[in-house]
């Protein structure tokens, strides 16, 4: 700017008058300069259009030319010093730039130069605003002297304005001589002058003006006008006024405009009929046109508006609209079904209703409209209704084979199509009307050539119809058209929106009678005939032309029915449960249907390409079922899951002889298109069969199939490639990690590799060097919240069989050196590198230490919750004593005697662990100490240790003798009871098998497992403590446990699958509790077990009865799933959803399986869950009460802790609470009516189901 020339101030002076011309009114609106100045100096945040002006131009252009050099300089010099670490980080480098730009000397002689030469450019502008003031004032003069007519026009157009218009300004004199002017009566001459005078003064002036009434009558009768040009004006003026004018104002020119046309439909000299067509062409119908747009045009923005005025003014218009609408031919009633309407002429210019959408959109206005239309306008409805009845008459006599909205762009209507036309927007005015509580009241509707009313079912199941009655597009065009006017794509919207509106659906969609109309065509391909008889009515003869459109679109309706609670109870049951055994319900026929599909017998859709599409949309639905518990239960006779394993088979193999592709292109995109397909279908068969996992009885289906490693396959691939991980997938992980073969096939598809991968990387490094550009946050919680969803997965999958699978006789890899850039793939790694750090190497290994140790520490403390996988990992592992040894180093050094305690998180979370696996006992048995410091003076009141025995202050009082001799008493009181009684005739299930004590009665402990040692020792310890035992009762359990091993063995069938190992019962601790019952009593023990052993509730109660069992079919015992958790956890999931739907949700939410748990507590007894007592009551209630009471023991703890439940699924920790925390407050006889009350509505399906396990072939 050194060579500032007048051309320069010249250029700037335009391009600043530009921007202050462009936020005039943002300056002119504000309060005061202060204000004024804050906005300009936020405009960039404001104006979306900041970057376009050409000022801003110029000074970016500007700046870059003059400190652009030195910001490249300064760049070159900071990267060169990043790299030698001097500075780090994006934000540094920003800040360090800036403040070197800013010291610079180019810097300050640019802004010196730029602030001398925009005070030159401001000042020329300022004496030039002076002039032109001085110089207005004379034209201002000079107009009001030239002044002749009795109004003034300012005609000052600035030549920097981009509007160029004239106004007049008038008084209210001048207005009621406009008002008299304008007046029919008045020659043709006069009314154009006083309308050319009108159109230049502001609308706002006009309306609130006392002449408006007079002008607005005058206006409504001249839009009559024969005269075009006149009647023209008229409209550009009311739209002029739409455009500029408040909402109170604008609603007076919507109704004059609404009441002119009302008139004109009313009077003579319309005639309009449907049946002569509409050309558009003719003057007087693009006249008609005109004005009904602009009207429609008004009735899409007033919504945007009428909020901010009072509610009057909305009713106003809606009731002038109203009126409009419900104009009837009153000249010659007997032509009036021949009557071009004025919703006829409306529909042209709005075919999908969309002002009707947008004035019920908002309560506000949708309050108004329906009661108005109750009151005074429900003829209109009728009319809607009316107009859908004819156009389905229409098309079932097939006369309206192509009668839809041309492609064309034509200049008439014929009338089929009007009708056609009118039928679109009446359809979209009854679907929006449908949707609200308020327009269900309207109906039902009385039309007049029908005797019965039409009621709400009675119109959906119309538009249900319609589905498959009229004409459809086929797929590729309907992806051809953008906005598809086929009756079939607007019911789908329709319907499609009902579903998603769940109070709406419950009223309206879920009838048996929509459902039916739904299953119609099905019904008729099932019977296999084309035009099969329906009733009344029968399916159309062009069916065949778009049945997989059909199909398709009955398939995603039943589907959305079925993604809902009542909805799939609809499907399943029908309406009236009490009903469902008369007549097969919508789910037989479904899955009947899809059955028929996979094995290729629907001959109408032979050959079809669509067939594949049309089949995995029933398969959905049918998933969206067989996906719960009760949808499940039936459909598992039709055998569903067969038929698809069948079909992937097929596809499999046909999958592996696609062809290779030879050298001609078009051969080769044919096999490609081919393979594509094929490969997509085997996916979509892979995800159907992977989905029946979702429940405990779907997965065992799933292991029958033998598609299990590749569902798990499917699985991984889709989580590789990012595909969000829903609750739904979730669930699978979780009820997979509960089988030994699906823990497996879990573990072969490479998805715990990932799992651990990932989570490696989160608490220690990834694979790659990334560059980090700032450090990661300092962890406040244990688990960081980055790492806490890896948690929560690991706590899902290790379960106990899946931990037996994956590390039983796997040693510790305990390397002399592990690289900083090792990252672990497997469980045994993890637990070798976070859990059971017992060197050096470990520890430095690690990057953050005391992080990952303390997630590892957790990790175990939740593993040995399940006292099997407890078993285990101490046999293998010794993990007790490396966790001692820890603490044993973990002191402070003093000269003078043993150190003291280091206090810390590790020492703390160690403590925790120790006490929890060496005690053994309820939530009133034993105290755990907390995992936090206390706020106190005394920070952590737990004492530690180093050595065993546990220090006896997390022992609670020890109980009396008497109350638990008194509890054994009546216990086997109970038990010897029960098998002389004929009452329990129903339980009686498998044979007795001999029970000859030839057991060495000297037996030792060093003859079990070391697993069962353990066990031994655990329970012993136990029940010394709940004085049940004496000194010497290890050898009586050690007698106990080996008979019974020796006795079951007799009825265990040869072990001849590889994929599992043999002990993976885990330890017996029924026969334990059985053994504490009997105070050590051996033969009483024996005895009792025997007789125990003929009845079904030792199927449930004692896990090792059935391990390996002969009573069970081999293709269980090969799946290595206990009737327990297929039948019992399964059970409880169902009666869980139907009883605490909010804890079935929260479950759901959480990712975790209430058949997990579950499954938990009933292998071990619930030990360390209940107290003895409570342990005892809830043997005692299986077996006097029958097994089921096993699933109500389970529903009333879900009970008890729904609250608890709630709470920690917000808190994100469900499962790890569940696991970890005793039921503390529980007491069996406090919900001893409720279970009762339970057996009442489910014991006959229940025991029908417990008894089939012996057959459980499914």
């Amino acid at each position: 700017m050194s060579h500032f020339t007048s051309e320069n101030e010249a250029l700037l002076q335009s391009m600043l008058r530009q921007l202050l011309q462009s936020v005039k009114e943002k300056i002119s609106g504000a309060p005061s300069v202060e204000c004024a100045e804050e906005i300009l100096l936020h405009l960039e945040e404001t104006d979306e259009n900041f970057h376009n002006y050409e000022f801003v131009k110029y000074l970016r252009q500007y700046i870059k030319n003059t400190v652009g050099p030195v910001i490249e300089e300064e760049t070159e010099k900071c990267t060169s010093a990043q790299n030698q670490g001097e500075i780090s980080g994006y934000d540094t480098l920003v800040q360090h730039l800036t403040k070197k730009t800013r010291e610079s000397k180019e810097y300050r002689e640019m802004m010196h130069a730029l602030k001398n030469v925009m005070m030159i450019v401001v000042e020329s502008l300022i004496n030039k605003f002076e002039e032109d003031q001085i110089h207005d004032k004379e034209l201002d003069s000079k107009a009001k002297k030239e002044r002749q007519s009795g109004y003034y026009t300012d005609n000052c157009s600035d030549s920097d304005s981009s509007f160029n218009q004239s106004y007049a300004f008038m008084s209210q004199e001048q207005l009621q001589l406009l008002a008299e002017r304008l007046d029919p009566i008045q020659p043709k001459e006069v009314r154009q002058e006083a309308l050319q005078t009108l159109c230049l003064a502001p609308a706002s002036d006009i309306l609130s003006s006392e002449s408006w009434p007079r002008l607005r009558k005058h206006l409504t009768i001249s839009l009559a006008d024969p005269d075009a040009t006149f009647s023209e004006k008229i409209l550009r003026f009311y739209a002029k006024t739409f455009s500029s004018s408040p909402f109170n104002m604008t609603k007076e020119v919507y109704t004059s405009l609404a009441r002119h046309l009302e008139l004109y439909f009313l009077s003579g000299e319309y005639s309009l009929h449907i049946s002569a067509g509409l050309d558009v062409s003719n003057s007087d119908v693009t006249r008609l046109l005109k004005k009904v747009r602009l009207l429609n045009e008004y009735q899409k923005e007033a919504p945007s508006s009428w909020i901010r005025h009072p509610e009057k003014y909305m009713e106003e218009v809606v009731e002038s609209t109203l009126s409009l609408l419900s104009v009837k031919h009153k000249r010659n009633p007997s032509a009036s079904p021949d009557f071009l309407s004025p919703m006829h002429v409306l529909a042209l210019l709005d075919i999908k209703a969309v002002w009707f959408k947008k004035w019920t959109h908002a309560y506000y206005s949708r309050r108004v409209v329906f009661r108005l239309l109750e009151k005074k306008y429900k003829s209109l409805i009728n009319v809607a209704v009316q107009q859908c009845l004819d156009y389905f008459e229409f098309c079932k006599a097939a006369v309206a084979k192509n009668s839809k909205v041309s492609d064309k762009q034509n200049f008439s209507y014929t009338g089929p199509e009007l009708q056609y036309i009118c039928f679109v927007h009446s359809l979209c005015i009854l679907g929006r009307l449908l949707i609200y509580k308020q327009g269900q009241n309207l109906f039902p509707v009385q039309l007049k050539n029908k005797k019965d009313s039409v009621s709400i079912t009675d119109v959906l199941v119309l538009f249900t119809q319609l589905i498959y009655y009229s004409p459809s597009y086929s797929k590729a065009a309907s992806e051809a058209h953008a906005d598809n006017y086929s009756p079939e794509s607007l019911v789908m919207e329709i319907l499609q929106v009902f579903c998603d509106q769940t109070g709406c659906a419950v009223e309206c969609l879920h009838t048996d009678a929509v459902v039916d109309a739904l299953l119609r065509p099905i019904q008729s391909l099932l019977s296999g005939t084309e035009t099969a008889s329906m009733g009344k009515n029968t399916l159309p003869n062009f069916f065949d032309l778009c049945l997989e459109t059909t199909l398709l679109d009955v398939a995603d309706i039943l589907a959305r029915i079925a993604a809902s609670e009542d909805g799939l109870s609809l499907l399943l049951y029908g309406e009236n449960e009490k009903n469902a055994e008369d007549s097969p319900t919508a789910a037989h026929v479904i899955v009947q249907f899809t059955k028929k599909l996979l094995r290729d017998d629907i001959s109408h859709l032979s050959g079809s390409e669509l067939l594949p599409v049309v089949k995995g949309a029933f398969i959905f639905v049918c998933r969206q079922m067989y996906r719960t518990c009760e949808g499940l239960q039936m459909l598992i006779p039709y055998g569903l899951h067969e038929s698809i394993a069948e079909a992937w088979r097929k596809t499999s193999l046909l999958s592996e002889r696609v062809p290779t592709p030879v050298t001609d292109a078009g051969s080769t995109s044919s096999v490609s298109q081919e393979s594509k397909n094929s490969l997509l279908w085997e996916d979509t068969l892979l995800d159907a069969l992977l989905n029946f996992s979702a429940t405990p009885k779907g997965l065992f289906l799933l292991h029958s199939t033998g598609a299990m490693n590749d569902c798990v396959n499917f699985l991984f691939s889709s989580l590789s490639k990012k595909i969000p991980v829903n609750f739904g997938n979730r669930i699978i992980v979780t009820q997979m990690a509960t089988t030994p073969m699906a823990a497996v096939a879990l573990q072969s598809s490479g998805f715990i590799k990932a799992l651990i991968t990932e989570l490696w990387a989160l608490l220690e490094c990834g694979k790659d060097d990334l560059r980090i550009t700032q450090p990661k946050s300092t962890p406040v919680d244990p688990i960081d919240q980055s790492c806490h969803k890896s948690f929560l997965f690991l706590v899902n999958f290790l379960t106990y069989p899946a931990v037996f699978e994956l590390l039983s006789k796997r040693d510790i890899p305990n390397k002399p050196m592990y690289s900083f850039r090792e990252v672990p793939t497997d469980i045994i790694d993890i637990i070798d590198r976070i859990i059971i750090l017992n060197s050096e190497a470990k520890i430095h290994s690690l990057f953050n230490y005391e992080q990952s140790h303390i997630f590892g520490l957790r990790l175990l403390n939740v593993l040995c919750c399940e006292l099997n996988t407890l078993l285990l990992l101490e046999t293998q592992y010794k993990v007790s004593q490396v966790l001692l040894t820890a603490q044993e180093e973990n002191v402070t050094e003093t000269s003078e005697g043993p150190g003291v305690f280091i206090i810390d998180g590790l020492s703390v979370e160690r403590n925790h662990v120790l006490v929890r696996i060496n005690l053994i006992g309820g939530p009133q048995e034993r105290i755990l100490p907390l995992r936090a410091l206390d706020k106190s003076s005394d920070l952590y009141p737990w004492p530690m240790f180093s050595s065993f025995p546990v220090p006896k202050c997390y022992l609670p009082e020890i109980p009396k003798k008497a109350e638990f001799r008194q509890g054994k008493y009546k216990a086997w009181k109970s038990f010897t009871l029960v098998f002389h009684s004929n009452h329990v005739s129903y339980n009686t299930l498998f044979n007795l098998f001999s029970f000859v004590l030839a057991m060495d009665a000297d037996v030792k402990k060093e003859n079990l497992s070391s697993v069962q040692q353990l066990g031994v020792e655990m329970t012993v310890r136990y029940g010394k403590y709940l004085n049940l035992l004496k000194e010497d009762a290890e050898n009586g359990l050690c007698f106990v446990l080996m008979n019974c091993e020796e006795f079951l063995k007799q009825q265990q069938r040869p072990k001849k699958f590889s994929c599992l190992q043999e002990h993976c019962v885990g330890y017996d601790w029924f026969a334990s509790s059985i053994f504490l019952i009997m105070s050590g009593d051996r033969e009483k023990t024996l005895t009792f077990l025997q007789q125990f052993s003929r009845l079904l509730v030792s199927a449930f109660l004692w896990l090792p009865r059935l391990h390996l069992s002969m009573h069970l079919p081999v293709t269980t015992v090969e799946y290595g799933i206990h009737p327990v958790y297929f039948c019992s956890a399964h059970h409880v999931e169902m009666l869980l959803k139907a009883e605490l739907p909010l804890v079935c949700s929260a479950f759901h939410l959480s990712g975790f399986t209430p058949s997990q748990i579950c499954l938990q507590w009933i292998t071990q007894c619930f030990w360390n869950y209940l107290d003895w007592s409570e342990i005892c009551h809830y043997i005692a209630i299986c077996i006097l009460l029958g097994p089921d009471y096993q699933i109500y023991m389970c529903i009333s703890v879900f009970r008890h802790l729904q609250q608890d439940i709630l709470k920690h699924t917000e808190d994100r920790d469900l499962q790890v609470f569940l696991k970890e925390e005793a039921l503390h407050g529980f007491r069996v006889s406090d919900y001893l009516d409720y279970m009762e009350s339970l057996e009442e509505i489910y014991r006959p399906m229940l025991l029908k189901d417990m008894r089939t396990i012996r057959a459980q072939n499914t």
